[in-house]
C-alpha cells in the first residue's frame, strides 16, 4: 500500500548541542531529541541504562500491603496461588512470581484459565477450584482490576486476593487485601507504562528487601533477582509496552539473560525457535512469544509456564517441541483465516470506499482471529473486527485499529449492539449474538465514517531523518546500535537518502532484492525485503537502516531498505 512519508525532524540547534554533549553523530543527536531526549543527563541514561535507575517498588500503591501479606503467607506455610493469564505477559509472570516466592521459601502453585473454557481474568468457578485445592492466598498477575465481583466472592470464601494488573481500571477499584496497578487513582509511582510482569518483578524487588531486612536468608542464599529478568524481559517486550523508562531498563538487561542465561525453558526454546547466538528484540516478539502464545490460542497455556519453571533438560526438550508443534498448526489456521478474510473484503466490492472491516464465520478459531486482525489492518490500513461464532450462535471477536481511531470509544458509541466489550485504543474484544453481527457492522462503520477521513485512511512511514550518503558508513551503523533494544515506544529509526540510482539488482529468496545503489559518488549494498516487484530505474528515494554485516571477520556496511519510491524534488 502507498505511505505518506513525513520526515519527523530536522537538525537544529538542540541537535547540534546535544551532539556535541554527548560526542555522537548529529544524525544520531536528532533522533534522540525527536524522541524527547534533550539534555545531556537524559541522553547518558537513555544510551547507558543502568539498574541502579530502578524505582522504588514501595511508590506502587498497595505494595506495602501486598508485601505484609506474603511475609505472613511465608510465616504461616500457607498456600498460595498466582492466578495468571494465557499470553506471554501472564505466563512470564506467573513463572517469575512462582520460581521466586519457592525459591523465597513460600509454598506456591498457580492457575492459567483456559481460553475457551475460562475465558480472560478472574471468574468464581476457577476461584472455587483453587480455594477447594486448600489455597489460602490467590494472587492474580497480569489481570484482575475489573474483577470487582470475583473480588467480593473472595472475601465472603474468606480467602485474601492481591492483584497485581497494568491495565486500566474502570470506576471502581476491586475490594482485595492489596491491589497493585501503577494505573489506579492515587498510585505515586512515577512510571505507568509497565507490563504486567513489570509490576510482578516490583513485587519480587520490594519482598526480598523486606526479607533481608528480616534476616530471612542464610549467608549466601539470597536471591539474585538478576536471575529473572530473562522472564521479565519476555513478557515486556511481547506485550509491546513502550520501551522507554523501566521497561528499556528491563529488556535491556533482560536480553542479556535471553542470551546467557542458563534457564532450561528458555534454551530449548530458543533451539526450535532456530536462536543460536544473539537475541534481540525481534526474534522475542517475532520467535520466542509466538511459540508461547501458541499453545494458549490453540488450546491451553499451561505448558508455557512448565517450560519456564522446569529445570529438566529433557522435559523442556519435550515441551518446547509441543509448543513449536502448536505455532506450526497456529500459522497454518491463521494463514487459513487471513486468505478467506481478504476473499471476503474482496468480493463484498466495499473496499477502499469502507472506513472499517467486520467480517464473520462459523469456521474461524477464536484463538487466532486477532492475529488475522492485525494482518488485515496492514493490507488495508482500516481498523478492523473480524468475528469467530460458534454451534450456538454465540460471537466472539477480536478487533485492533488504526491512528486516529479510539477503538474503545468507538465501541462504547456502538454498545447497544454487544452483549460485552472491553480493551483500549488499538486493541479490543467484542461479544454478541450471532444475528447482531450485521447490524453491529452498520454501526461500527457508521462511528468509523464520523472519524476517519481520506487522510487517516492512507498510512505514514515516519522518517526519523534525512541523511546524505556522506553521512552513511559504518560508524553510524554501530551507532545506531546504542539506541537498542528497539520496540514499541522505540523503534528502530528509519533513515531517508534522496536521488540514488541502482547500478546493480538482483532478485534472492522469497521475492527480495540485493541492490547495489549509488548516490553522490558513493556506492551501497542494499537489501529490500519483499520488494522484487518495485521497479528501481531512473533516480529513487529510499526509507532504510544502516545495518553492520559480518563476513569471515570482515565488517561490511549494508541499508536495508525498509521502503522505495520515485524521487521527489
Amino acid at each position: 500500500m502507498q505511505k505518506n512519508w513525513i520526515v519527523k525532524s530536522t537538525f537544529d540547534t538542540q541537535s547540534a548541542n546535544l551532539s556535541r554533549a554527548l560526542g555522537v553523530r548529529a544524525v544520531t543527536a536528532q533522533i534522540l531529541v525527536c524522541r524527547g531526549i534533550s539534555t545531556e543527563k537524559a541522553g547518558t541514561e537513555f544510551l547507558t541504562p543502568s539498574l541502579s535507575a530502578m524505582l522504588d517498588p514501595f511508590l506502587l500503591k498497595g505494595m506495602q500491603t501486598a508485601v505484609d501479606r506474603l511475609l505472613l503467607a511465608r510465616e504461616r506455610t500457607e498456600n498460595v496461588c498466582v492466578y495468571g493469564d494465557y499470553d506471554v505477559d501472564g505466563i512470564s509472570g506467573t513463572a517469575l512470581l512462582v520460581s521466586f516466592l519457592r525459591r523465597a521459601g513460600l509454598v506456591c502453585s498457580y492457575f492459567i484459565p483456559n481460553r475457551f473454557d475460562d475465558g480472560y481474568g478472574l471468574n468464581e468457578e476457577a476461584l472455587q477450584q483453587i480455594i477447594d485445592s486448600g489455597a489460602s492466598l490467590i494472587m492474580s498477575v497480569d489481570c484482575g482490576i475489573t474483577a470487582l465481583r470475583e473480588a467480593v466472592f473472595c472475601q465472603r470464601s474468606g480467602v485474601d486476593l492481591i492483584i497485581l494488573d497494568h491495565h486500566t481500571p474502570g470506576e471502581s477499584i476491586p475490594e482485595a487485601t492489596a491491589v497493585v496497578n501503577p494505573l489506579q487513582p492515587g498510585c505515586n509511582y512515577p512510571f505507568n507504562m509497565l507490563a504486567g510482569v513489570g509490576v510482578a518483578f516490583n513485587l519480587l524487588v520490594a519482598l526480598r528487601s523486606r526479607l533481608r531486612q528480616e534476616g530471612l536468608f542464610s549467608a549466601g542464599d539470597e536471591p539474585d533477582l538478576r536471575d529473572w529478568l530473562d522472564l521479565v524481559a519476555l513478557g515486556t517486550i511481547a506485550d509491546v509496552v513502550p520501551l522507554v523508562g523501566q521497561n528499556r531498563m528491563y529488556a535491556n538487561f533482560g536480553l542479556h539473560k535471553l542470551e546467557h542465561g542458563r534457564r532450561p525453558g528458555i534454551t530449548a526454546l530458543k533451539k526450535v525457535a532456530g536462536i543460536m547466538d544473539s537475541v534481540s528484540c525481534g526474534q522475542v516478539g517475532f520467535r520466542l512469544a509466538p511459540r508461547l502464545n501458541a499453545a494458549g490460542r490453540m488450546e491451553s497455556a499451561v505448558p508455557g509456564v512448565q517450560l519456564l519453571l522446569s529445570e529438566n533438560a529433557e522435559e523442556c526438550a519435550a515441551i518446547a517441541a509441543e509448543l513449536d508443534s502448536a505455532n506450526t498448526e497456529r500459522q497454518s489456521v491463521e494463514r487459513r483465516i487471513l486468505e478467506n478474510a481478504i476473499a471476503m473484503v474482496e468480493a463484498s466490492g466495499r473496499y477502499p470506499a469502507c472506513r472499517s472491516i467486520v467480517l464473520a464465520s462459523t469456521d474461524w478459531h477464536q484463538g487466532v482471529i486477532g492475529i488475522v486482525s492485525s494482518r488485515l489492518v496492514e493490507y488495508y490500513h482500516r481498523p478492523t473486527i473480524l468475528i469467530a461464532i460458534d454451534e450456538t450462535g454465540n460471537a466472539k471477536g477480536s478487533g485492533r485499529s488504526i491512528p486516529g481511531f479510539h477503538l474503545l470509544e468507538a465501541l462504547n458509541s456502538c454498545s447497544a449492539h454487544l452483549d460485552r466489550f472491553g480493551g483500549h485504543r488499538y486493541a479490543a474484544g467484542v461479544g454478541l449474538n450471532a444475528d447482531g453481527i450485521e447490524n453491529f457492522a452498520a454501526a461500527f462503520e457508521i462511528a468509523a465514517t464520523a472519524i476517519l477521513g481520506d487522510s487517516e485512511l492512507l498510512p505514514t512511514l515516519d522518517i526519523d531523518a534525512e541523511v546524505r550518503p556522506a553521512d552513511v558508513d559504518l560508524e553510524l551503523a554501530d551507532e545506531l546500535r546504542r539506541i537498542e533494544p528497539f520496540g514499541a515506544g522505540n523503534p528502530e529509526p528509519t533513515l531517508m537518502m534522496r536521488g540514488v540510482t541502482v547500478v546493480e539488482r538482483r532478485v534472492v529468496g522469497d521475492g527480495h532484492l540485493k541492490l547495489r545503489i549509488s548516490a553522490d559518488d558513493r556506492s551501497f549494498n542494499a537489501i529490500a525485503f519483499r520488494q522484487a516487484k518495485f521497479p528501481t530505474d531512473g533516480e529513487l528515494d529510499i526509507a532504510f537502516f544502516p545495518e553492520c554485516n559480518v563476513w569471515k571477520n570482515s565488517k561490511m556496511l549494508q541499508l536495508r531498505i525498509k521502503a522505495i519510491r520515485k524521487a521527489e524534488a
